[in-house]
């Protein structure tokens, strides 16, 4: 066995620098010699011992014990996940070269077909192509790709027309369109071209960025060019916003600013939310929080309420749903204040962001199906979507304090598990029989508001965001997430801010004296789910975590169910955290 670990690590370390490969024999007898070994050393228990570091989260299972990191110039930090990846997404200061003495491997433009069409003499001139070839281009199917030199030029044609309640430029298309196109390691220029090009170019750039997720566990050592001796794949991607003319028109500073922040967070948010549970653990998604605190500097304080704690404090409904699982439930707070920051101002008043985090969601005793159940690593998007937002807004310089809170559990089974029929007595005081373990994303939430009500100084609005109810895509579709505000003006918000970031949003009905008799009991203040499904059953959601705001409370609250968005054919999608700087009216939001 000795011979085989010594030989067996000799032959990983010439595999990784030089690219030898042991014959099939001795691949065979160190496989079994070394499956004989392990089955001595298998645990038979596995606890959690410290609140940061749960001990079987390997985020390199099968290629080294240690975690690495890096960051990107866009600030996304990067788990070397067998195959690290880093992609960087600039917006161009000066003119774009043409396709024959550009640095890039595939540029790309997209536009109207009509704009295209009127501005091809222009565009060929610009572009070192024949305009008969252009021509021809925009007759083909979208995307259409020639060769100009050595560098590939892609053609893309958007809508003509969209409806009231999609955006402007159809960003989920663009998103569409460069999804799998671009090809790990390569250096990409994207051209939009447009009259409005340069008054979108935030939600353009994150339509970029929702096609470039980071996380994988793929071992295809061929996909895309490595550099650097760590063959980390790096993807540079530069965005150019040209007007009905053809000339190039340069968005401010502030707003590139906020457009190159929010596109790391929403690549943060993508890796968090794809990533496997027995990865994002409570834990590790707590220490992740700790890691940007950290790069987000003196600005921004953590602390975090964990396990027992969240008990004896009185937080029922977080510890309830999350004391079963291996690694423990926590509320995590981050608290932003800006520098020379004055209290005593008119503007003192500051918004809380809270997020579902159910980092797994099995619906504890009221267990899921077999269909159902895969996929619920999503359910800790709504924080995601938040803590990305939140991020986001602080490297922009966002002027105001802001407080995100983050209801961290995974909603498992054991013996310790939250049952139907137990009674929960939540933070704001309220009593809640459990009629349905597997309604858990409201009794976390009810905790974050109520901690929002009662300890946010001059709080004014709250904004809770979740994957909470299967019913909302029946409501608003799988683009649109589901907003509920308390009142019509912050409802017209919510819609405005959606349409202008590209997070799409469209309102439920909201109406808590006729829909919350749904949650009546006979022996506690509500239960936490509705007798009547077909009641709309994710308003109904929505009212529940209301009714646990403080009673004093008069500010803004503003619910959004974003399950539907939150992932888009087995990838997550970074949703919420445009729809959150747009809310905050960040610069190009």
């Amino acid at each position: 066995r000795m011979f085989v670990v010594r030989h067996f690590s000799l032959a990983v370390h010439h595999h990784h620098h030089h690219r030898f490969v042991f014959p099939s024999w001795f691949r065979s007898f160190c496989l079994l010699s070394a499956v004989s070994s392990v089955r001595s050393f298998v645990p038979q228990q596995r606890h959690c011992p410290s609140p940061v570091t749960c001990p079987f989260v390997s985020l390199n299972r099968r290629s080294t014990l240690t975690k690495t990191t890096r960051t990107t110039s866009t600030g996304t930090t990067i788990v070397n996940n067998m195959l690290p990846k880093t992609t960087s997404i600039s917006l161009d200061d000066a003119a774009t070269a043409s396709l024959e003495d550009a640095a890039t491997t595939t540029t790309w433009l997209i536009s109207k077909a009509s704009t295209l069409q009127s501005l091809a003499a222009t565009l060929s001139k610009q572009l070192g192509l024949p305009e008969e070839t252009l021509q021809a281009m925009l007759q083909a199917k979208s995307p259409a790709s020639t060769f100009v030199g050595r560098s590939q030029l892609m053609v893309a044609t958007l809508p003509e027309t969209v409806s009231r309640n999609n955006h402007p430029w159809s960003v989920h298309d663009i998103t569409q369109l460069l999804s799998g196109s671009i090809k790990d390691g390569s250096k990409v220029g994207i051209i939009f071209c447009g009259d409005s090009a340069v008054d979108y170019a935030a939600p353009l750039t994150l339509a970029v960025a929702k096609a470039m997720p980071l996380y994988s566990q793929k071992t295809n050592s061929d996909a895309g060019s490595k550099t650097g001796d760590d063959d980390t794949v790096s993807t540079s991607i530069t965005i150019s916003f040209w007007n009905g003319q053809g000339e190039l028109q340069t968005p401010s500073p502030e707003v590139q600013t906020a457009a190159t922040a929010a596109a790391a967070s929403v690549q943060l948010a993508q890796r968090w939310v794809d990533m496997p549970p027995a990865e994002l653990t409570t834990d590790r998604y707590a220490a992740e929080c700790q890691e940007l605190c950290q790069q987000l500097g003196s600005t921004v304080q953590y602390s975090e309420i964990v396990g027992p704690d969240l008990d004896a404090k009185g937080y029922g409904g977080i510890y309830g749903v999350g004391k079963a699982a291996t690694c423990p439930p926590r509320l995590v707070i981050l608290e932003y204040t800006p520098e020379n920051y004055d209290s005593a101002s008119a503007a003192a008043e500051q918004t809380c962001l809270v997020g579902k985090a159910i980092v797994y969601d099995t619906g504890g005793l009221s267990l899921k199906p077999k269909v159902g159940m895969c996929g619920m690593k999503v359910d800790m998007g709504g924080s995601a979507g938040v803590l990305g937002g939140f991020a986001a807004a602080v490297r922009s310089g966002y002027p105001h304090k802001l407080t995100c809170l983050l209801c961290v559990a995974e909603n498992a089974i054991g013996p310790q598990a939250f049952r139907n029929d137990d009674i929960l007595t939540l933070y704001s005081g309220k009593t809640v029989e459990v009629n349905n373990c597997d309604a858990e994303g409201r009794l976390v939430l009810g905790d974050g508001v109520a901690h929002a009500t009662k300890h946010v100084e001059n709080v004014n609005l709250i904004v809770d965001m979740a994957t909470l109810t299967g019913a909302q895509g029946v409501a608003t579709g799988q683009k649109h997430a589901a907003v509920l505000a308390n009142t019509p003006e912050l409802e017209q918000t919510a819609l405005q801010a959606g349409l202008k970031s590209g997070d799409l949003a469209y309102p439920l009905l909201y109406a808590p004296d006729l829909l919350m008799k749904e949650f009546d009991s006979t022996v506690a203040d509500m239960k936490n789910s509705v007798k009547d499904r077909s009641n709309a059953q994710s308003s109904c959601a929505g009212h529940f975590i209301e009714a646990h705001l403080g009673p004093g409370y008069k500010g803004g609250w503003l619910h959004i169910d974003m399950a539907g968005p939150a992932d888009f054919k087995e990838r997550a999608t970074g949703y919420g955290v445009g729809l959150v700087l747009s809310l905050l009216k960040v610069p190009g939001f």
